[in-house]
């Protein structure tokens, strides 16, 4: 492992090098991350998730650029032009942009003005001119003069292109435009003649201009956006005439008519190469950073849904909403078993209203339903006012649901594969009152891009964006735990060291032999190895197991600590569960080894206190106002509760009840500055606002969540 790196990274995050050391070690023998992050606290000094993974993400890094610096080396080494020095400044380069740098001047190009120029023989004439000592430079010029180069003209031109290249080249003059790009450039965005209606949602951006570091995320993205669909034109550039005064300072050195030749081709190198070559870097730069921002919006709020409240193991009547096709009704059991399914037709035309009620009322009796699940999307205030006037023999509560990400599901081949006989109506409906009983175990299957939260996740890099959300998925089934014996295949398959096989294995074992009696027993499991099963084992619990460990995230590993810990106190594992006296009585220090640590201990005593408990919130049944339906409804000055459905850098938007979701911008959150929406929202917190303006024409409504009552 190289110690360099080591060194590099620990600086960067300031954290310990042994405890980068240690990480990348565990990451190298195939520990995942969650794994790292509960069981190996003593050997990363109980780094957090967000720490291990930005040691993973940095040494990742650093192996690009090693990867990148070796193909410098062969290619220049293939050249015969790597010198010592040249080789000693590339392999202490600290970043690609450096690499590069040094890496121009001996990159292969296609033929350029330069390349053209000295292989007409102008290159001597060039450096002549570079010096800047020759007093008559025309009359040197004219000893340049051949067939292919017909006059002094040609000649002096053909000279500058090739120091205009020389200057685009130079690695001081890079830096120093660089450096003026990152601190003055301004980003400038106008709409592109005669595509302004077409494009008309990208008005803002049809005469914009702002500093380029100043400019948010979601703008960039915005105006990158209208740009890749035709309908703007974008500039990043500083002052002009700030750029050519630094370059002629660091090139211009006489008041002789040569030095005038290098002040025409330091201009021509900076209008034709400098600023374009810096202009792309810095388009790709600040597209990264706003890719970043973006996909963490969209991590932090996709992890907020994944680690939403619960209803738990309840049988459901869910309800997918409609109008003229109806409303398509299925009845899951606690397990979210399919029991029963059909169409009622309560909403215009057909207008069934008593007949659906007949039908609700009596599926509720039937199968025993303790709550109704109403998708959020087409009808669904028509539909939720419906069950409401609805008089139960028993309490019912009725909660209504996110449709986001629902069709997706149904139509693809985890749904037909659950539901081969059914069409995506009754997959649709089902996936709705899943997503009520455990939104984590449902939310699994649907691709996280389709699920409706973040900002701008189409525009971004979508192999960072996928390998975030990923690892926010597994970090959050992680942190969760799963039931061995009820989970899917497909939440299985987000558990520490499984992955789609075994996750398949381990459901193909539950069907040939019935519920899992102890972990240790998934070690027959087909496939499970020691390396799987230790990666895997804490996450899973089991429900009544013999050994009642087997229900909490207290790892195998640790098992022998635990009845250690009974033993020493003469009584039973079970009893330290249930008795919080008995646990208090345990001294941890008189179980710390070599490999086991305080960390380690702590969080079995936290775990013996609340074995298998689910960390979320219970859920809130949530209503909104009464007579408001439709946008046309709203008027200013209105107060109404609403729940937060997306969260952006920019503010959150909340459902009042009217199908289009308002904006409650960054500055109307709160009666003080907010950097971040996230320090006063949650997505789904329900929350009182006031409507500051409605636009009818474009659907906005304008909210506020200052001095509301």
């Amino acid at each position: 492992m190289n110690e360099n790196h080591i060194l590099k990274i620990s600086t960067s995050l300031s954290v310990k090098d042994w405890q980068v050391k240690n990480t990348l070690q565990l990451f190298d023998e195939g520990a995942t991350m969650p794994f790292i992050s509960r069981y190996r606290k003593e050997a990363t000094g109980s780094l957090d998730e967000v720490q291990i993974a930005a040691i993973k993400d940095q040494f990742t890094k650093l192996l690009e650029i090693d990867s990148r610096r070796e193909t410098i080396l062969k290619s220049i080494d293939e050249q015969g032009k790597l010198t010592d020095d040249l080789k000693k400044r590339i392999e202490e380069a600290d970043t690609l942009t450096e690499l590069e740098d040094i890496y121009l001047p001996y990159k292969q190009k296609k033929k350029t003005r330069a390349t053209k120029a000295k292989e007409k023989g102008l290159e001597p004439l060039a450096k002549i001119i570079m010096k800047q000592q020759e007093l008559n430079i025309i009359s040197k010029a004219e000893q340049f003069i051949n067939d292919e180069v017909p006059s002094v003209d040609d000649a002096l031109q053909g000279a500058r292109d090739i120091v205009a290249e020389w200057i685009n080249e130079n690695e001081r003059a890079r830096n120093s435009i660089r450096r003026l790009f990152q601190n003055e450039s301004k980003i400038q965005s106008k709409a592109i003649k005669g595509k302004e209606l077409e494009g008309i949602k990208f008005k803002d951006y049809f005469e914009w201009e702002e500093p380029l570091k100043r400019c948010p995320s979601h703008r960039l993205l915005a105006m990158r956006r209208g740009e890749n669909e035709g309908f703007l034109k974008i500039a990043i550039s500083p002052d002009e005439e700030k750029a050519l005064e630094i370059l002629e300072n660091q090139f211009v050195s006489g008041v002789y008519d040569v030095s005038e030749q290098v002040r025409e081709a330091v201009k021509d190198s900076y209008k034709r190469l400098l600023s374009s070559s810096m202009e792309t870097e810095f388009k790709n730069s600040s597209k990264d950073i706003a890719d970043e921002e973006a996909i963490k919006v969209f991590a932090d709020n996709l992890r907020q849904l994944l680690l939403a409240p619960p209803l738990g193991q309840k049988n459901i009547l869910a309800i997918d909403p409609g109008y003229r096709t109806g409303c398509k009704i299925v009845c899951i059991d606690t397990q979210g078993n399919l029991l029963h399914n059909e169409t009622i037709y309560p909403h215009q035309p057909q207008n069934e209203k008593g007949m659906a009620m007949k039908k609700i009322d009596s599926m509720v009796e039937t199968f025993k339903i303790d709550a109704i699940a109403i998708g959020n999307g087409t009808a669904s205030r028509e539909t939720e006012a419906l069950v409401k006037r609805i008089r139960f023999s028993k309490d019912v509560r009725v909660f209504v649901v996110s449709e986001d990400g629902a069709s997706i599901y149904s139509a693809s081949p985890v749904a037909r594969e659950e539901f081969p006989e059914y069409d995506v109506t009754v997959r649709g409906a089902v996936s709705i009152g899943r997503r009520l009983m455990d939104p984590l175990a449902e939310l699994v299957k649907i691709n996280p891009k389709s699920i409706g939260v973040g900002q701008y996740q189409h525009d971004v890099d979508q192999n960072k964006l996928k390998g975030k959300l990923d690892q926010v998925v597994e970090s959050s089934v992680n942190n969760i735990g799963v039931n061995l014996n009820t989970s899917s295949k497909h939440l299985l398959t987000y558990i520490s060291g499984l992955g789609p096989q075994l996750a398949k294995n381990i459901v193909d074992y539950r069907k040939e032999n019935g519920a899992f009696n102890s972990r240790k027993e998934l070690q027959k499991v087909k496939r499970m190895g020691d390396k799987a099963f230790q990666q895997a084992a804490g996450f899973l619990r089991i429900d009544k197991a013999e050994n009642p460990l087997d229900n909490s995230a207290v790892h195998p590993e640790s098992y022998h600590i635990v009845g250690k810990m009974a033993s020493d106190l003469n009584c039973e594992v079970i009893d330290l569960i249930k008795n919080e006296d008995l646990r208090k009585q345990i001294k941890l220090e008189n179980y710390i080894s070599k490999d086991v640590g305080l960390p380690t201990l702590n969080d079995i005593i936290k775990e013996l206190a609340k074995p298998g408990r689910d960390p979320r919130q219970g859920i809130k049944v949530f209503e909104f106002a009464e007579g408001i339906h439709k946008i046309e409804d709203l008027h200013a000055g209105m107060e109404l509760p609403g729940i937060v459905t997306n969260i952006t850098n920019f503010g959150a938007f909340v459902d009042v009840g009217v199908k289009q979701d308002g904006l409650v911008h960054i500055s109307q959150l709160a009666n003080r500055f907010v950097k971040d929406p996230n320090e006063i929202v949650k997505l789904h917190q329900h929350v009182k606002v006031k409507v500051l303006e409605v636009d009818l024409a474009r659907k906005r409504i304008q909210l506020s969540m200052k001095d509301v009552n």
